[in-house]
């Protein structure tokens, strides 16, 4: 590994939290594609199977920014139990619903309650900002947290399919459940490397969200545009791949997007580029927008696959520019909260991205399918440029 990482775990304790927060944050990616499979198995129905995971990432969307504003009330170890346990009951009641065959109602609440699964990716980001805020380490912490989150979105929905498939329908939201709670507990235990709770925090009362921060809702907006990509070119390139009758070759798709998002953010964290943070985040905007336009025009397997492997060299150091910007522009007591706001901004235009190219591929076609990317890519930039402007007058704050 390059020196950059291997100094990044020299602290005392942070391979231990990283490892944790791994293996909790593999459960995000398995709770939504277990769902689809478990219900399209038990129940034969794709559209109940995409309205009962849309519930469940919604209701993620817009309740982990508020279980992580009260992590920075209160702190990790006394908010996480509480909200790891609902989640782990809504997933029980799925499990539960789903083999005894209750009313489809049951599987709504489940995946209601199952929303409320902390985002174990900013607890993490969280402890390592405490460990080197302020410090050139800090941005190769958020690459390679960055990386990790990509690893888990290729890692657990395989996991997830294939237990569901093969060892029973019930078994991939089963695993994710276990991992979950595992996974915090692992992390709570380590108590040295819990951020500290700021006490006027705790005595101000519920205070002013970080999301009315003007320059904090265009960055989430901006992962937004940026998930809408990341769910387009899922679903198309599957729909491609079909349509040309290679199907397995969809995974080679998927896979040179996720290798070229991983690989662009492992390099990008050992790098310390002079220039500012706002010019950096509208040249990797300039760049995501770009690179979806060859996907208009590919016509085989291998150009597709060329086209998504540059597209996602520019994915994650977009996304870590906007990381970092968010922990300088967050009040220190805020950080948490305003870094789940982008990762729950990533996952609902996700979750967008494919409901509506998925619209777009049964009525135009699999090619069709990528002018929702382009879109999202004029947007990825509009949304930066509007950015860049905002943070004009903060430029000597943020790259101090």
């Amino acid at each position: 590994m390059a020196t950059p990482y291997h100094e990044l775990f020299n602290a005392p304790g942070s391979k231990a939290f990283a490892l944790a927060g791994l293996l909790a944050r593999v459960s995000l990616p398995m709770t939504g594609i277990g769902i689809i499979t478990l219900i399209a198995q038990l129940y034969g129905s794709y559209a109940l199977a995409g309205m009962v995971s849309a519930t469940f990432v919604l209701t993620y969307a817009l309740a982990s920014p508020q279980v992580s504003r009260l992590v920075d009330r209160y702190g990790q170890s006394r908010v996480l139990p509480p909200a790891t346990g609902i989640s782990a009951l809504g997933l029980l009641v799925l499990i539960g619903a789903s083999w005894w065959s209750a009313p489809h109602l049951y599987l709504f609440v489940g995946a209601l309650l199952a929303g409320f699964m902390p985002s174990m990716s900013a607890m993490v980001r969280a402890r390592w900002t405490a460990l080197y805020r302020g410090q050139p380490h800090l941005q190769t912490a958020y690459s390679l947290e960055t990386v990790f989150d990509e690893f888990t979105f290729i890692l657990g929905p395989p996991i997830a399919v294939g237990l569901s498939v093969v060892v029973m329908p019930q078994a991939g939201l089963l695993v994710a459940m276990m991992l979950l709670v595992f996974g915090v507990f692992a992390l709570l235990v380590q108590r040295s490397t819990e951020p500290a709770v700021d006490p006027q925090a705790v005595s101000s009362g519920s205070g002013t969200s970080v999301i009315r921060l003007a320059n904090v809702r265009l960055l989430a907006l901006l992962m937004v545009a940026m998930g809408v990509i990341v769910g387009t070119v899922d679903i198309v390139s599957v729909a491609f791949a079909e349509q040309i009758g290679q199907p397995a070759a969809a995974s080679l798709v998927l896979s040179a997007y996720a290798m070229g998002s991983c690989a662009a953010g492992l390099l990008f964290g050992a790098l310390r580029p002079k220039v500012s943070l706002r010019v950096q985040l509208l040249t990797g905007a300039m760049a995501t927008a770009a690179t979806t336009l060859p996907l208009m025009f590919v016509g085989s397997i291998p150009a597709l696959a060329a086209a998504v492997l540059i597209a996602g060299l520019f994915f994650a150091p977009t996304m870590i520019v906007a990381m970092t910007l968010i922990e300088r522009l967050a009040p220190e007591r805020q950080l948490t909260e305003g870094m789940t706001w982008l990762l729950a901004g990533l996952n609902v235009g996700v979750a967008f991205g494919a409901a509506l190219s998925g619209q777009i591929v049964d009525q135009e076609g699999a090619q069709a399918g990528f002018l929702l990317a382009l879109v999202a890519g004029a947007g990825v930039l509009l949304v930066a440029l509007r950015t860049w402007m905002h943070l004009q007058r903060l430029e000597t704050r943020l790259d101090a």
